[in-house]
């Protein structure tokens, strides 16, 4: 897959414990984005955060969360992400997805031999 030089990161941010059809939320939609051809994605475990609820979520150990802040990024074309919002829009009840434009410098994948 080539991907142009202008595309766009999809961050969503999301909680840990979050499910959607019975599975975490972060490999629903990592799952979601590779089955519909997206370049790739990246979920990362945050330490501490908060947001629209403003709870605190923390990975203190006297305070262990199981809920702990969830970020996903994922890089395209304009279009595919376009597409790839509606099928997610309803799987994330609580959250936040930002968008915004990224220069693509490279995209590649070694083959094994």
């Amino acid at each position: 897959m080539i991907l142009p030089e202008e595309g766009q990161l999809l961050r969503i941010f999301i909680g840990e414990s979050d499910k959607y059809e019975r599975q975490p939320l972060y490999e629903w939609i990592v799952k979601k984005a590779r089955a519909t051809g997206l370049a790739g994605a990246t979920v990362f475990r945050g330490l501490e955060g908060f947001g629209a609820s403003s709870r605190l979520h923390t990975a203190k150990l006297l305070r262990l969360s199981s809920d702990l802040p969830i970020v996903i990024e994922i890089v395209d074309t304009d279009e595919k992400i376009q597409e790839f919002m509606p099928l997610i829009d309803e799987a994330i009840k609580n959250g936040l997805a930002t968008l915004e434009k990224a220069t693509i410098r490279f995209y590649r994948s070694v083959k094994s031999v």
